[in-house]
């Protein structure tokens, strides 16, 4: 089997014995770029020279019988390319950040770079990760390798798509209130949101801050609970981080693949089912409930009624954050500027720079926000907002006291024709209602492939919700379910992705 179709945890087995080496699989994964990238948009840009560099820094350690850096060392990774890396372009996918070098590394890129992992590039994203489709990227959609006329999810549209087509193994994503479960769910891969506060923030360029949480991208769930554990842990440079312990989550993910869920409480929200989803989504999802209950887990309807009050919640908060967060582009200290001829203001320049520099979501969404913030209506929009958001985290509290995990389809429908909703910003947001909650409340939710949807031929996406702190309960749930799943189909769902 070539290399750029194996598993990551196949790959580093193999790197660490010395069978191949990490030049040699890094610079596969390069030569699949250069062949299909073209097609797919999936990539802003690619380090090859660090890449290759990093690979070759694992080999030696390797021959001289080093110990490694962490078991994932070698094994390449694509980065979205909203986590800064020092001089390396990080553009948000926004032209206000073109070109912009950054003087400091993430800690998810630090943590990545000290785990030995040689980063391929930086991905495609929806412009500051405002967006269900990566048609919002100042540098044009990201394709869906699946039928590259629809789109691959968003706001990491790149990633997932990198990851659908072999252009890399895993990758880092980052979900607001969804962004990494509904591309996982529409590309057949595995896309997972950890506990708010489990991935350091610092150096994640803000688009909401009390929702944004940095998490893995991947084909198996063992490989997502890999890299969930290379990026996860406490930092002092994050305010919001938690000082826990990191579940363990790789071991929870072998457990479950064992395929016995005797003794697991599953629950199944009743919110996220009815009109407004597509006919080959619920099939999936009741089929996978059913191979849940085979595998012997107890399963039961729970009821979260406010749930169905998290989108709008959602479109106040965020919103508001996004208006807050964005007002340091101001052109005075670095990105975009317009207008700075010395025959207009300072505050022109800002307004011109800011006009240019920022799509038409971005603004959409900053005047949402400002409006929601302004005087005489925070209480009733921002101020609601967040008390609809204490109601959302009651439910969750009461639905965990009563099962495990929750399951819920990631998103309503299979992936949509790229355009298709561009100029109906309603339909859009709609991608993201059954995975807002989670980020709402903070707890750790995932989506694992379920299959194709036999009226359209496309994937389609198991959410698994679990409690704060318990993300390695949802690995344990959906390795059993991805293991059955292949078992029963003959074989992993990306296997039957069409050559481009």
């Amino acid at each position: 089997m070539s290399v750029i179709k194996q598993t990551a945890a196949e790959l580093a087995a193999r790197i660490h014995a010395g069978e191949v080496s990490s030049v040699d699989v890094t610079q596969a994964h390069l030569d699949r770029i250069t062949k299909v990238d073209d097609q797919l948009n999936a990539f802003l840009h690619v380090d090859a020279e660090g890449a290759l560099a990093a690979a070759a820094k694992v080999d030696a350690d390797v021959a001289a019988g080093k110990p490694l850096a962490s078991p994932l060392a070698g094994v390449p990774l694509a980065l979205k390319d909203v986590m800064t890396t020092e001089g390396v372009p990080t553009t948000c996918g926004s032209k206000t950040l073109e070109g912009w070098l950054p003087p400091y590394d993430a800690t998810v890129t630090r943590k990545l770079r000290e785990a030995g992992v040689p980063i391929l590039g930086k991905t495609n994203m929806d412009e500051f990760a405002m967006g269900s489709s990566t048609e919002n990227s100042a540098y044009g959609p990201t394709r869906n390798p699946w039928d590259t006329s629809r789109i691959p999810g968003g706001s990491g549209g790149g990633s997932s798509a990198a990851i659908a087509s072999f252009e890399a193994p895993l990758a880092i994503g980052t979900d607001t209130g969804g962004s990494i479960r509904q591309p996982g769910a529409v590309t057949g891969t595995v896309g997972v949101k950890p506990t708010y506060g489990g991935v350091s923030r610092y150096g994640l360029v803000a688009f909401s801050s009390s929702l944004d949480q940095a998490g893995p991208c991947a084909r198996t769930v063992l490989d997502a609970a890999l890299l969930h554990e290379v990026i996860a842990g406490h930092d002092p440079m994050d305010s919001t981080s938690i000082n826990a312990p990191v579940p363990s989550v790789v071991e929870a993910a072998k457990q479950g693949a064992n395929g016995d869920l005797t003794g697991v409480k599953v629950g199944v929200v009743t919110e996220f089912s009815g009109e407004g989803y597509q006919q080959g989504v619920l099939d999936s999802f009741q089929a996978a409930v059913e191979q849940l209950r085979n595998l012997g887990a107890e399963v039961v309807e729970i009821s979260c009624p406010s749930f169905r009050y998290a989108l709008p919640a959602y479109y106040l908060i965020a919103p508001s954050e996004c208006s807050s967060n964005l007002a340091r582009f101001d052109a005075m200290r670095y990105g975009l500027r317009v207008g700075d001829d010395g025959d207009h203001s300072a505050e022109e320049v800002m307004s011109m720079s800011r006009e240019a520099g920022f799509g038409a979501e971005v603004k959409r969404r900053i005047m949402i926000g400002t409006y929601a913030l302004s005087s005489g209506y925070y209480d009733a929009y921002y101020g609601s907002a967040q008390q609809v958001r204490t109601l959302i985290t009651r439910d969750f509290a009461a639905a965990y006291e009563q099962v495990d995990v929750l399951v819920s389809p990631t998103t309503p429908t299979t992936a949509f024709k790229i355009g298709e909703r561009v100029d109906d910003p309603m339909a859009m947001y709609l991608a993201d209602l059954c995975t807002i909650p989670a980020n709402l409340a903070g707890n750790a939710a995932m989506s694992v492939p379920s299959g194709l949807a036999a009226d359209d031929g496309l994937p389609v996406g198991l959410q698994i919700m679990a409690p704060a702190l318990a993300d390695d309960r949802m690995y344990r749930v959906a390795a059993a379910y991805e293991t059955a799943r292949d078992a029963a189909a003959g074989g992993a769902l990306i296997n039957q992705i069409p050559e481009l």
